[in-house]
């Protein structure tokens, strides 16, 4: 029972078409631990709690969304970033991450899932983005479409717009990406769904008239770590827990 580390490294490299994306912080592994893995413990990111549960779960590896070493941040390692990395260097485990691999995968993307899980129709693309444009199956108000995401995320979503207005046509990106909406705005679209919003793209929102719902950017990106999780548990038939630390953006 188990994997080595270097084989799933390769393997996930291989999955999620790695080594193809320009990214903002590396891709795979950021932390070595231990060469034999026989459980993981999966989340959204890299926080002292997520590992805090790794250790209580004796996982040799941790698997998220968001990891480490992104661009633009300070490379001293102090403060935070010391005792999570201190840690995981203590307890030998490895910290796997994946960004955009995981939002825009085929079958295992945040993007995918969250369109599966709401019944979307997907179009393609939203040009110029990470982000896909689709339909709902029948037209519906946006109050409604609201309540739905709510439920399905559990999260507070934050809507502009008219809740009785009528909606078809959507855009969407999991997580951040509230400068998406332009691109939303100009294919045409409805509606555009996202984790966050911000002060200018509250602007657009109003003055384009295409609704916007801010459904939380870790609610929206649980998907894809769970589901590689998931699958990576039946590949190697080895132990592996999600475990779910919910924020409020």
């Amino acid at each position: 029972m188990g994997v080595l580390r270097n084989e799933l490294e390769t393997y996930l490299a291989k999955l999620l078409n790695a080594e193809q994306f320009k990214d903002y912080c590396p891709n795979g592994l950021q932390v070595e631990g231990q060469m034999q893995i026989e459980r993981i413990v999966t989340g959204v990111t890299a926080s002292q709690g997520l590992i805090e549960a790794a250790i209580a779960h004796n996982a040799q590896a941790i698997l998220v969304h968001h990891g480490y070493f992104w661009k633009g941040e300070s490379p001293i390692i102090k403060g935070i970033k010391r005792n999570r990395i201190s840690t995981l260097l203590q307890h030998d485990i490895n910290l796997f991450a994946y960004h955009l691999p995981l939002d825009v995968h085929e079958t295992l993307g945040n993007n995918v899932l969250l369109a599966k899980d709401m019944g979307w129709q997907i179009d393609g693309e939203l040009a110029g983005t990470v982000g896909l444009q689709g339909q709902l199956a029948e037209p519906t108000s946006a109050g409604e479409l609201k309540t739905k995401l709510a439920e399905k995320l559990d999260f507070n979503v934050l809507h502009i717009g008219d809740e009785t207005r009528q909606v078809k046509r959507l855009a969407w990106c999991t997580g951040g990406a509230p400068d998406y909406l332009q691109q939303a705005v100009d294919a045409g679209v409805d509606a555009f769904i996202s984790g966050e919003i911000n002060e200018r793209t509250a602007h657009l929102a109003q003055e384009s008239g295409v609704h916007y719902f801010a459904a939380g950017h870790h609610a929206t990106e649980r998907y894809g770590v769970r589901a590689l999780g998931e699958h990576v548990a039946s590949t190697f038939d080895i132990d592996v827990q999600f475990v779910d630390l919910p924020v409020p953006v």
